[in-house]
Order: structure tokens, then C-alpha cells, then sequence
């Protein structure tokens, strides 16, 4: 079953404690897929009334920032045999090479890689246990987890939202016009054979009356 058809089976209460969750064992560095939930909850409240897409924005927002400090808090705690533990268990998202990756762009980008990092599902997992380990000021991860956090969860859902509600729309007038065009079709298309069927009725008509009226000239005879 598909993640949408099952959250149409749920109460929304559960979709936005689901949506909250997820996000927020996602962003603590635990690999789940939370932005696969989140678009779908989104394009769900665009379709029901039942989802509240305000209400779903601010659990996915406080998913995400909560859920970051959890990891910074563990990150900074458990330090770089934390991130060999995670790589053993989780050796496709904490492998040598994206941990390397990961720590070259807090190099270089500092709290800007936790901000942006929300951005990219993989910086995503790393960004809070990472700037924890880095021994990242909190002041600095604070404010680019909070507004990194409240730009994607939020902006997320209102941008899915609205794109939903317009698609809604627009597919509802295409089937209109796709009914109108389809009339138009079959009229046209029965003109048209109305016509070429008269065409050939009458060129049948006309062949037999061209054989007959063809009579063969009569010769007089010579005289002297």
C-alpha cells in the first residue's frame, strides 16, 4: 500500500503526531524517510478538509528542531566513537565517506551546513549529531536549527499544500475540457464521414448514368 492511501486510513490527530515522530528520529540521526511523509501529509490536507495543514506544519517544525537538539545534545555527549557506532549500524548513511563529506561542509559552511543541511536528506540525518561532535557553539546551532528547521518543515508543507489545492483545480477543469473537446471530437468526426459518405453516394449515382446515356452513334447510310 502506498504511504498516502494508508495515511487516508488514519485519524489526523495520528498524521500529525506520525509527521512530528518521524522528523524528529530523522533529524536526531536515525535514517527514516521524513520527507517522504511530510509531502505526503501535505498533498493529503490539500485533498481533505480533515488535515489541518497549519497544525501539520508546526508538528513537522517542532519534529525538526527538537529532534536536532536531541542529536547535538547525543552528538556532543557520545563524540567520534559515537559516529563508529552509528557507522557499524548504519554503514550506508554513516559510512567513512559520508561522515568525511558531512564534516568538510561544517568546515567550510559552519552553522550555514546546519541550515542548508535541512535541505539535503543525507547533511539532514548528520546535521545535529555532527555539530555536536564538532563541539559546535549551541548559540550557533540553535538559531540555524531553528531557522532551518521552520524554513523546510514549514515551507515545505505550505508550498506541497497549495500545490496540491492548484492541481486539484486545474485537474478538475481539464476533465471539463476533456469532456468538451471529446463532444467536439465526435461531432467532427461524424460530419465528416456524414460528407464523404454523401460523396461516394453520389459518385456511385453518377457512374451508372454515364454507362447508360454513352449510346453508340448510329451511321447513316451513303447515298449516291
Amino acid at each position: 500500500m502506498h504511504i498516502q492511501e494508508w495515511l487516508e486510513t488514519v485519524p489526523a490527530v495520528s498524521i500529525y503526531l506520525l509527521v512530528g515522530l518521524v522528523i524528529g528520529l530523522e533529524s536526531l540521526g536515525i535514517p527514516l524517510p521524513g520527507e517522504i511523509i511530510l509531502v505526503s501529509s501535505a498533498l493529503l490536507a490539500s485533498q481533505h478538509g480533515e488535515v489541518d495543514p497549519l497544525v501539520l506544519g508546526i508538528c513537522a517544525t517542532a519534529g525538526a528542531i527538537i529532534g536536532d537538539s536531541i542529536g547535538y545534545a547525543i552528538g556532543r555527549k557520545g563524540g567520534r566513537p559515537l559516529l563508529a557506532r552509528l557507522g557499524k549500524r548504519f554503514p550506508k548513511h554513516f559510512g567513512e565517506q559520508n561522515i568525511a563529506m558531512a564534516e568538510r561542509s561544517f568546515e567550510k559552511w559552519g552553522m550555514w551546513a546546519v541550515f542548508f543541511g535541512r535541505f539535503v536528506a543525507l547533511l539532514r540525518i548528520f546535521a545535529g549529531p555532527l555539530a555536536g561532535v564538532l563541539q559546535m557553539p549551541y548559540w550557533k546551532f540553535l538559531i540555524a536549527n531553528v531557522f532551518g528547521g521552520i524554513l523546510w518543515a514549514g515551507g515545505t508543507t505550505a508550498v506541497i499544500y497549495y500545490v496540491g489545492v492548484v492541481a486539484e483545480a486545474w485537474l478538475k477543469r481539464f476533465s471539463w475540457l476533456g469532456l468538451v473537446a471529446a463532444v467536439l471530437i465526435g461531432i467532427t468526426s461524424m460530419l465528416v464521414l456524414k460528407n464523404r459518405a454523401k460523396k461516394a453516394a453520389a459518385r456511385a449515382e453518377a457512374e451508372p448514368d454515364a454507362g447508360t446515356t454513352a449510346a453508340p452513334a448510329q451511321v447513316a447510310p451513303a447515298t449516291d
